[in-house]
C-alpha cells in the first residue's frame, strides 16, 4: 500500500512539474512572439500611448479570444487583423500566456480640460482646487455607476461582469479593467454604443453603452483608470 502511495506521489509531483515547465516555456515563446506587439502596447504590455490598451495582467483567455475575433473579422481593426492574420492557434497561446503575468501600471490623475471644469475661479489656485474637486465628482460618479449602475435606464452595474476590483473573469474570459488607460476605455464604450465594435456575447456590452450618456462614460472610465 504504501508502495503505492509513494508511486501516486511521486506520478502527481512529476505531472505537475512538466506542467511548470510548459507553462513556463510557453511564456518565453510568447515574449519572443510579441515583439511586433512592442510599438503599441509597450515592452511588458503597458503601453505608453493611452489610445492603445494595455495588455499586461489580462486574462489570457480573453486576449485569445479578442486575437481570433481580429482574424476571423468579428472585430474590425486593419492594423490587428493584418497581425493576427500571421498568428496561429499556438501563437496566440503563447503571447496571452506572456502578457497575462505581465504586471499593469499605474495611472495618473486624469487631467481635466477647461470645458469640463466649469466652476469659476478667480486664481490659479482657485482654478486647481475648483478642477480637483471636479475631478473627484466625476469619479465619485463612476464608481457608483460601476457598482451600482443605473436600473431606471436598465443600466447594468460593471461590477457584475468585471468584478469589484476591475479583475474581470477569466473562465467566462471577461476582461479585467483595472488600470487601462481612461481614453481607450472611453473610445471602447463609444465604440460599443454607435455599434463600431459589436463583437461580444449577444451583443452584450451594446445593450449596455447605448443607454449611456457621455458624461456616463467619461466617469466610468476615469474610475477604473484609477482602480488598482
Amino acid at each position: 500500500m504504501k508502495k503505492k502511495l509513494l508511486a501516486l506521489s511521486l506520478a502527481l509531483a512529476f505531472t505537475s512539474t512538466s506542467a511548470i515547465l510548459h507553462a513556463e516555456g510557453t511564456i518565453r515563446a510568447g515574449k519572443e512572439k510579441a515583439a511586433a506587439c512592442i510599438s503599441c502596447h509597450g515592452d511588458t504590455g503597458n503601453s505608453l500611448v493611452s489610445t492603445f490598451p494595455k495588455l499586461a495582467e489580462q486574462h489570457s483567455s480573453y486576449l485569445i479570444k479578442q486575437l481570433q475575433a481580429f482574424k476571423t473579422g468579428a472585430r474590425k481593426n486593419p492594423m490587428m487583423s493584418a497581425i493576427a492574420m500571421g498568428l496561429s492557434d499556438v501563437d496566440m497561446v503563447d503571447i496571452a500566456a506572456y502578457y497575462a503575468v505581465q504586471k499593469v501600471s499605474t495611472n495618473e490623475l486624469p487631467i481635466l480640460d477647461d470645458a469640463e471644469d466649469e466652476k469659476p475661479a478667480t486664481t490659479d489656485a482657485d482654478k486647481k482646487a475648483d478642477g480637483k474637486d471636479t475631478l473627484q465628482a466625476i469619479i465619485a460618479q463612476g464608481s457608483d455607476l460601476y457598482r451600482n449602475g443605473d436600473l431606471s435606464r436598465e443600466v447594468s452595474a460593471c461590477i457584475a461582469c468585471h468584478g469589484p476590483f476591475g479583475e474581470g473573469n477569466k473562465p467566462a474570459a471577461f476582461p479585467a479593467l483595472k488600470s487601462q488607460h481612461a481614453d481607450y476605455l472611453i473610445k471602447t464604450l463609444t465604440d460599443f454604443k454607435t455599434d463600431a465594435r459589436s463583437n461580444n456575447p449577444e451583443n452584450m456590452m451594446h445593450m449596455i453603452a447605448k443607454k449611456m450618456t457621455d458624461e456616463e462614460i467619461k466617469a466610468v472610465s476615469y474610475r477604473i483608470s484609477m482602480m488598482k
